[in-house]
């Protein structure tokens, strides 16, 4: 189970490495077309920020068929990159969404490794199957699946979940916003995180943009609320933690919560339970206040293309304050033994002599 686990794993990453870069360059194109040309950038046709807007719109409908084709790729290699288009462009016209389109991405990849090792041909048509056979197979029937099986029962939950999401007010809000946060910042960039960036990303293609906002906030909580403890409380850090900070903040600009992992070690239960509520408490704020981004990545680059961007200063603001004051609370003091034990051993003379080649002779 454990080795399904990460193949599924591995095959997801490598689709969201091909998503990410689509998703921030059309994402940018709109923000940048709505700062120019205002909320209703879309009345004024003509205009240099319609035609981003345009622009940006355009390249988001692409997401889920790059997605779909990249995990199939990464399954059965180039053979299945087409037929992944064409299911992810399905999953995408029958509503089935993000969620669709991982499915598709798997059924195309699987369907594919079985044609390659089941379907036998002449020796003169081996050179047709990459290009003719295993796509024509593949894509025929996979999306017959898609289309009379599979699409429609996720297309309904898409649909559900998007009416749900778009109806939450006030408390409802609230609470889905801290349970994003504090699964975005709960385990430093490992798969709880991962699978709250995936929500969040899915529902940024349909045109939902709270989540990915929280998605931020989560993401650099722990960095900002970790280096103000240390501000507050420098007695409780060890010097090999300050020299940690001093890469982490700037890895926490960018969005990056790795940085802080060797810290988190270091004191696990404490780190963990002050960044997951300093983080749940800021992505509950961010969406009551209507905090929304458009773009995936990019940290605090980015902020002044978001929607609301001083909310989510604010919120971003709180939840470091949050976690920064709980761990300086209750993180004890570092110990004199501590310290040495983290201290870099001193390297030792050594006689070039001892080592001399005439000498071993």
């Amino acid at each position: 189970m454990k080795s399904i686990g990460l193949t599924i794993k591995k095959h997801l990453l490598t689709g969201i490495s091909y998503m990410i870069p689509l998703i921030v360059a059309a994402g940018l194109c709109i923000a940048l077309g709505q700062i120019f040309g205002g909320a209703d950038v879309a009345n004024h046709e003509g205009t240099i920020p319609f035609y981003l807007n345009q622009i940006g719109g355009w390249g988001m409908t692409l997401v889920v068929p790059l997605f779909t084709a990249a995990i199939a790729m990464s399954i059965a290699d180039r053979p299945a990159f087409a037929p992944g288009l064409v299911i992810g462009f399905i999953a995408n016209e029958i509503q089935a969404g993000f969620i669709g389109g991982i499915l598709g991405g798997f059924l195309v990849g699987y369907v594919v490794l079985a044609i390659k090792k089941y379907v036998k041909v002449p020796k003169s048509m081996i050179g047709l199957m990459p290009v003719m056979i295993i796509p024509l197979i593949a894509t025929a029937f996979s999306g017959l699946l898609m289309l009379t099986i599979i699409g429609q029962p996720i297309a309904s939950m898409q649909n559900s979940l998007l009416g749900l999401l778009q109806s939450m007010e006030g408390g409802s809000r609230f609470f889905m916003g801290t349970i994003l946060g504090a699964m975005s910042s709960f385990d430093f960039g490992g798969p709880v995180n991962k699978t709250a960036s995936l929500f969040a990303d899915g529902l940024l293609v349909e045109g939902i943009y709270e989540p990915e906002a929280v998605k931020f906030i989560g993401s650099m909580v722990p960095v900002f609320g970790i280096a103000l403890s240390f501000l507050f409380t420098r007695y409780k850090y060890t010097k090999a933690e300050k020299e940690t900070l001093k890469a982490a903040v700037p890895m926490g600009i960018c969005m990056i919560t790795e940085g802080v992992i060797p810290i988190a070690a270091r004191d696990l239960i404490r780190v963990v339970a002050s960044c997951s509520f300093g983080s749940a408490v800021a992505g509950g704020l961010s969406m009551v206040w209507g905090v929304g981004s458009t773009v995936p990545h990019g940290g605090l680059f980015v902020v002044p293309l978001m929607i609301e961007p001083w909310y989510f200063v604010l919120a971003l603001a709180i939840g470091s304050l949050i976690t920064g004051t709980m761990l300086s609370l209750w993180k004890p003091a570092v110990k004199q033994e501590e310290e040495a034990i983290e201290q870099e051993p001193e390297e030792e003379e050594v006689d070039l002599d001892d080592f001399s080649l005439t000498k071993g002779l």
